[in-house]
């Protein structure tokens, strides 16, 4: 189980990278043709859905990991919530690579 949560993870860094450079690959200055819109406005969507997903799976496994600690241990319960909140950024990064692709098109 804990190899699967690793492969997606690993998954998702590589598509946000490949989508990142996708979208900086071409020139400021170059029109971008119908085509290349298409896949800029795929791509956006793909980053923010496995980002999203991602981000869904990392808070369920560390969250719930996080409320079972906090429960025997009170007093780590603010560190907890900050692994809880680092999975968030998952999410976060790909609405942001979402949205500088967003302003290629």
């Amino acid at each position: 189980m804990r190899t699967k949560g690793i492969r997606i993870l690993l998954m998702t860094v590589l598509c946000l990278a490949g989508f990142a450079i996708t979208a900086f690959a071409q020139e400021e200055d170059i029109r971008v043709s119908e085509e290349s819109a298409k896949v800029l406005a795929l791509s956006a969507a793909l980053c923010v859905g496995i980002g999203c997903v991602s981000a869904a799976y990392a808070v369920a496994r560390v969250g719930s990991a996080a409320m079972g600690a906090a429960a025997e241990r009170p007093d780590i319960l603010g560190r907890a919530i900050l692994f809880v909140a680092l999975g968030e950024g998952i999410a976060i990064m790909g609405f942001g690579i979402a949205f500088l692709l967003w302003l290629k098109i």
